[in-house]
């Protein structure tokens, strides 16, 4: 590879890319996209404050090598989260995109366990949920209304009911509230958990690293745990390769490769990169990696924790 050529997916050994996190969406379905501009976890957002089609994401993603793509619940409001599973389920009918489905319902309601099955039977691209517990005492990156929500009965209850379904969960936390997460995993042996954007760290710097380290080294030993390298761009806003190399190597290093998943969080990375830039990072990445952690990374972890087809079976 040259500095000035573009590497392609080939060149690593790698035929199959699969995004394991992303979002479509039309502006109007988001009560935060849509409302008043506020301080965000990513930084200002003018630029995604508009719809983001599948048909403008598959032209992104495919021209890139990317085969299959699982969309994650962007925060559509709670009370219309099996609307939302309609609404993709018949955007993957009219293109054959997105694969898989991760929604969200409120989990700190009792009786969530019927949402999900409405979502099942909305779509059988189902595989898992998402409710962000992630809290900072930086109340711009808060979600939860406090950093120990995950323990609470109600929410458990609802946790509890994913096993029967054979459903994930989307665990969105940051290093500070690893201890409580690694509680919640070992209490759910039989559900897999995924840790969202690798454990949320904010910056290379020692004050972060070391807390999310320590974080990680909780969790990689429960084998119900997988990492999504997904939003390293969130806090940093910008496609920085050393701090996407230090989150791999590290997410490898503790996890395996089968354990790990390459996300893109676009449209959201979009603030600040094209895919084009943004996917020659993340090869030039992978390319550091054996090649079987690559061929993992980029495509199979995610095809099987999604339960997606093969390659060959995509449409």
């Amino acid at each position: 590879m040259t500095a000035n050529r573009p590497l392609t997916p080939a060149e690593l050994g790698v035929d199959d890319i699969v995004d394991s996190h992303h979002h479509i969406w039309r502006m109007a379905d988001l009560p935060w996209l849509a409302g008043p501009m506020v301080p965000r976890i990513f930084g200002p957002y003018e630029g995604v404050r508009r719809d983001y089609l599948v048909e403008e994401y598959v032209a992104d993603v495919t021209a890139e090598g990317v085969k299959a793509a699982v969309y994650v619940q962007p925060n559509w409001a709670l009370e219309r989260v099996v609307e939302e599973v309609r609404y993709v389920q018949s955007v993957h009918d009219a293109t054959g995109w997105p694969h898989a489905v991760v929604g969200s319902a409120d989990l700190f309601a009792p009786g969530a366990d019927k949402i999900f099955r409405q979502q099942q039977a909305a779509s059988p691209l189902m595989r898992g949920t998402r409710l962000q517990l992630h809290w900072h005492e930086d109340e711009r990156f808060r979600y939860a209304s406090g950093p120990a929500r995950m323990h609470d009965p109600v929410f458990r209850d609802n946790i509890g009911a994913l096993a029967d379904l054979g459903w994930l969960f989307e665990l969105q936390v940051f290093p500070g509230q690893m201890a409580d997460a690694a509680r919640l995993v070992r209490d759910f042996p039989e559900t897999t958990f995924v840790l969202v954007h690798a454990g949320m760290l904010e910056s290379a710097a020692q004050h972060d690293l070391f807390p999310w380290r320590a974080g990680l080294e909780l969790l990689a030993p429960l084998p119900n745990v997988m990492v999504k390298l997904s939003g390293i761009g969130t806090f940093v806003h910008r496609v920085d390769e050393e701090l996407i190399r230090l989150v791999t190597t590290t997410a490898v290093g503790l996890f395996g490769s089968e354990r790990c998943m390459f996300g893109s969080n676009f449209p959201i990375e979009s603030i600040w990169s094209d895919f084009h830039s943004f996917m020659q990072t993340w090869l030039r990445v992978a390319a550091d990696l054996a090649p079987k952690a690559r061929r993992d990374v980029l495509g199979r972890t995610a095809r099987r924790v999604y339960s997606l087809a093969e390659p060959d079976d995509v449409r």
